[in-house]
């Protein structure tokens, strides 16, 4: 078999030498014969299709750690991988967008006359439900907080306990920043509370308020609607390999509902993900609810709608939760709800 020099590979596999030395030292791609005397490195042509995939890789963006993994398994694995990554950057990348149009929007009012500030009612209630042997869910109501986060696991409740905890911490002066702070520090120490604990983490979905301004804090499958001129809005997205199916069309959104994996969540807060962030502005007459998928998995959505439109926050909390245990109560039940008033 003759072999290829490293110019004649790097021409070959448009990887130039610089990248394959650099291969060679991580144990991505190693030649097959270094010369002892010179240092020069000789390949197999047999090598051409694993450098040429690692090329492609590193085009789309993948980290060389993720690509030392996938250039091992077969085919079918290594497209599934590339398949999950380009999900990742994708999310991603919306996130980054949805920030970047919230800064727009923030700085461009800078100079303006800023919107009535807003006075909040709320409530929160949180159950255990009638199956689960114990309450992992955490859910908090505050004049500047609203959240609801649930936990998994072994170590679920501190989880979810801790990601709330946070997020009290917070001041909201400038809420850009404080959403920072808020998104790292409940990252941070979720991910402390589960610590050499497999298994366990929490979903989190929060608001805070400055001003006219909301910030939404979200990651997992708690939710957050709004009820605004009297029709209602899912304003988060599952965080869950299910969604995933229907965001690709591999799913309806009924056959999503009766899943039997809908529970399984593809980010969460377990020490290697952080929420994702974004601004809203508030209207006198918006109604919130923040739930735990115990409540919105079995009220149906009209229902919901109709709670929040006739109720008052603590009776809308209190009758939710009743409704979720009518229906069953097959995991444990939280929710939150703000009404944006004059101040």
């Amino acid at each position: 078999m003759e072999l290829l020099t490293i110019g004649e590979f790097s021409r070959a596999s448009r990887l130039s030498a610089k990248a394959l030395r650099l291969y060679d030292e991580l144990g991505l791609l190693r030649p097959v014969v270094v010369d002892p005397g010179n240092g020069y490195r000789r390949y197999a042509p047999g090598q051409l299709e694993r450098a040429r995939l690692v090329a492609w890789l590193r085009r789309v963006g993948m980290p060389l750690a993720e690509i030392r993994s996938v250039v091992e398994l077969p085919a079918a694995e290594a497209a599934d991988a590339v398949r999950d990554h380009w999900r990742r950057v994708e999310a991603d990348t919306d996130a980054k967008r949805r920030l970047a149009a919230d800064l727009v929007e923030y700085l461009s009012g800078k100079d303006t006359v800023m919107s009535a500030v807003l006075a909040v009612k709320y409530a929160v209630r949180t159950d255990r439900g009638l199956v689960r042997p114990a309450n992992q869910d955490f859910a908090y109501a505050g004049e500047q907080l609203l959240a609801v986060a649930d936990g998994f696991g072994e170590r679920g409740d501190a989880a979810s306990q801790a990601a709330v905890s946070a997020l009290q911490q917070v001041g909201v002066g400038d809420l850009l920043n404080a959403m920072d702070d808020a998104m790292d520090d409940a990252a941070q120490l979720a991910g402390n509370a589960v610590r050499d604990m497999a298994g366990s983490g929490t979903t989190l979905t929060a608001l805070l308020w400055s001003g006219s301004r909301l910030g939404l804090v979200h990651i997992g499958d708690s939710r957050a609607y709004l009820l605004r001129d009297e029709e209602l809005f899912q304003i988060t997205h599952d965080d869950t390999l299910v969604q995933s199916m229907v965001d690709e069309g591999k799913l309806t959104t009924a056959e999503a509902a009766s899943h039997p994996d809908r529970a399984l969540l593809s980010r969460a807060l377990t020490g290697e993900a952080s929420p994702g962030v974004e601004v809203r502005d508030g209207r006198i007459g918006d109604r919130y609810l923040l739930s735990s998928d115990g409540l919105h998995t079995v009220v149906d959505i009209d229902t919901v709608k109709e709670v929040l439109a006739t109720e008052e926050p603590q009776q809308a909390v209190d009758r939710l939760v009743a409704l979720a245990n009518a229906a069953g109560g097959p995991d444990n039940i939280s929710c939150a709800v703000a009404h944006l008033i004059p101040r």
